[in-house]
């Protein structure tokens, strides 16, 4: 099904389009040929559905264009992209999620409108894609990945080791940092480890931000920022200052100051096959249970890696983008 080449290609160009979300297309002719691909060129660049286009060319007229997110309606850094489908001739769009954004948003109704037939399929693949994007333009704030790293008996440290887990599941924590917006932690572990929290040994296109949540001061030399005010109003800041993905590394307080607030929306649990046999537990109190549900399970060497999505931002919900342009 050539909806899921389209899945294919935007999850090989992921990234590509920030700040903008970056999307796959695929243009099928009548008699099944694909015909044209492409993927979100960088910001400012042609959006998925044009490279697809365009490399078509004559051959879109009366084709079904495959997407994985609908074509945007609005003019931004580029011309809408709506129109260029109804002026290529494409006769079919068939899109695997909506555009949550207000500003851009609507182009499966303005097809629909121009006699082209549109069809939205509502894939939870389509939609995680994009999902810190997502979670930027719907609740206004960054998408909050919390990373827990543990032994078997629930412990965030092991008695006589510098770290918890071993090598692969530590790159893999670098490579969550390189490819997000922000790290964070808890003053807690700021004054107890003094993290860089910067990525390392691993391909690096920029540095996260890095963030202390709490009260100061900052130790001498500290290269993080102190973000002092309550959970919901410094979030809303740093999604207004274009920070649109946060992975909060801990500690114990901090992580559930931040689930108790309901402001995480994926879990990620690194497992060693080690007991501990006491000393600092994981997480802090919370006010009440939280169901997870059945994890996506991955093995990183001897350690297990348990990943839940606790919250998304769903079809249907249109909103303006906090202090960003839209998605063109």
């Amino acid at each position: 099904m050539s909806i899921a080449r389209a899945l294919e290609l935007a999850a090989a160009a992921a990234g590509r389009g920030y700040p903008n979300p970056t999307v796959g297309a695929v243009v099928v002719a009548p008699d099944g040929r694909t015909v044209g691909e492409g993927a979100t060129e960088p910001a400012g660049g042609r959006h998925g559905e044009i490279v697809a286009l365009e490399r078509a060319a004559a051959a879109a007229r009366g084709a079904t264009l495959f997407v994985t997110m609908e074509p945007c309606a609005h003019h931004g850094r580029t011309p809408p992209c709506v129109d260029r489908i109804v002026a290529a001739g494409i006769a079919r769009v068939v899109a695997g999620c909506t555009d949550p954004n207000a500003e851009a948003g609507g182009g499966l109704e303005r097809l629909r409108a121009a006699g082209v037939e549109a069809e939205h399929l509502d894939l939870p693949e389509a939609r995680r894609q994009n999902e810190a994007w997502r979670t930027w333009v719907v609740r206004r704030r960054p998408h909050v990945t919390l990373k827990l790293a543990i032994s078997v008996d629930g412990r965030a440290e092991v008695p006589g080791r510098r770290w918890v887990t071993g090598a692969e599941a530590r790159r893999r924590v670098h490579e969550l940092r390189a490819s997000l917006d922000a790290v964070g932690v808890g003053m807690g572990t700021v004054l107890a480890d003094e993290p860089r929290l910067d990525a390392r040994d691993v391909p690096v296109t920029r540095q996260p931000r890095r963030l202390a949540f709490g009260r100061g001061p900052l130790p001498a030399g500290s290269e993080l920022e102190l973000r002092e005010g309550a959970l919901a109003e410094e979030l809303a800041a740093l999604a207004a200052e274009g920070v649109q993905s946060l992975l909060l590394e801990g500690g114990p307080r901090i992580a559930a100051s931040f689930l108790a607030a309901g402001l995480v929306d994926r879990l990620l649990v690194f497992v060693a096959p080690v007991l501990a046999g006491g000393g600092v537990p994981t997480l802090g109190e919370l006010p009440a249970p939280i169901e997870l549900g059945e994890p996506e399970v991955e093995r990183l060497g001897e350690d297990v890696l348990l990943s839940w999505r606790l919250q998304e931002a769903e079809e249907g919900t249109r909103s303006a983008t906090p202090g960003r342009p839209g998605a063109g």
